[in-house]
């Protein structure tokens, strides 16, 4: 499950601040949720971005 950080939080795999956003096991988001430490959030979709090719220099 996908939560924002409302407190930060560190642990032996992570060390997360306010607003930072991390997949927990759904147990462990809800327990985080539950006690106030986190929002649960929809991840961000990832959107694929058309690259221009660089324009060529001479001269």
């Amino acid at each position: 499950m996908h939560v924002r950080m409302l407190t930060g939080l560190s642990g032996p795999a992570y060390n997360l601040a306010v607003g930072d956003e991390r997949d927990f096991p759904e147990s462990e988001a809800i327990r985080l949720i539950e006690a106030g430490f986190a929002i649960p959030v929809e991840p961000a979709k990832e959107t694929a971005t058309k690259r221009q090719p660089a324009k060529e220099k001479r001269g």
